[in-house]
C-alpha cells in the first residue's frame, strides 16, 4: 500500500526502517498505553514477522516526506467480515501534537471507504485523552467501554475504549 498526504507518506515497512521503528517502540512514553518498551531484538522480530512478512503485512510506516524518516506505525487490518478493518497507531513522541496522526489516519479512512469499499473501520485504545480525542476527530463514534480490560505498558489494568466509523457515516459528512 502507498498513500500520500501533503506532509506524509504511508507505505509498506522494510527492514531498513528498523532504527526509526525502534526509536518509537523502545520509548516508554510512546509505549505507555500499549505494552512495555521493546528491546532491539523484539523490535527486529516484530518488524520482520508482522510488518514486513507478506503473509501478515498489516502494519504500515508513516514517513515524514521532507526528511524521509519513519515517524509512526499504523495498523490497518481485516477483522471479522471482509469489509471490516481495524486501525491503530503509535507515533514517535517527538512528532506528537503536530497533526500527523490525524492527517494520515484521515487519508487511511478515505482510502478504506472510497478505494476499498469497506463497511466499517474500528479502533480501540486505553488512552482516553489523546487517542479517544483523535478517534472522535476522525468521525468515529463510541461503541462502548470495556472496564479494566487491558493492561498498559506498566502492567496496570485500564479501561478499553472502542470506537468505529461506518461507511454511511463517512459518506454523510463528505
Amino acid at each position: 500500500m502507498y498513500l500520500e498526504t501533503e506532509r506524509l507518506a504511508l507505505r509498506d515497512f522494510t527492514m531498513g526502517d528498523l532504527w526509526d521503528l525502534h526509536e518509537i517502540f523502545s520509548d516508554p512514553e510512546a509505549m505507555k498505553n500499549t505494552e512495555p518498551p521493546y528491546s532491539l531484538e523484539r523490535t527486529t522480530s516484530f518488524l520482520k514477522e508482522f510488518c514486513v512478512n507478506p503473509e501478515s503485512k498489516n502494519a504500515f510506516a508513516v514517513v515524514l516526506k521532507e526528511a524521509g524518516k519513519v515517524i509512526g506505525y499504523v495498523l490497518f487490518m481485516h477483522i471479522d467480515e471482509p469489509e471490516i478493518f481495524e486501525t491503530g497507531w503509535i507515533f514517535n513522541k517527538d512528532y506528537w501534537r503536530q497533526g500527523y496522526a490525524y492527517e494520515i489516519c484521515s487519508e487511511l479512512i478515505r482510502h478504506g471507504f472510497e478505494d476499498i469499499g469497506l463497511h466499517k473501520i474500528c479502533a480501540e485504545a486505553i488512552d482516553e485523552k489523546k487517542s479517544v480525542s483523535l478517534m472522535k476527530k476522525l468521525g468515529m463514534q463510541s461503541e462502548g467501554i470495556q472496564r479494566k480490560h487491558s493492561r498498559n505498558g506498566e502492567g496496570d489494568w485500564c479501561d478499553l475504549y472502542r470506537y468505529a466509523i461506518l461507511a454511511e457515516d463517512y459518506n454523510r459528512v463528505q
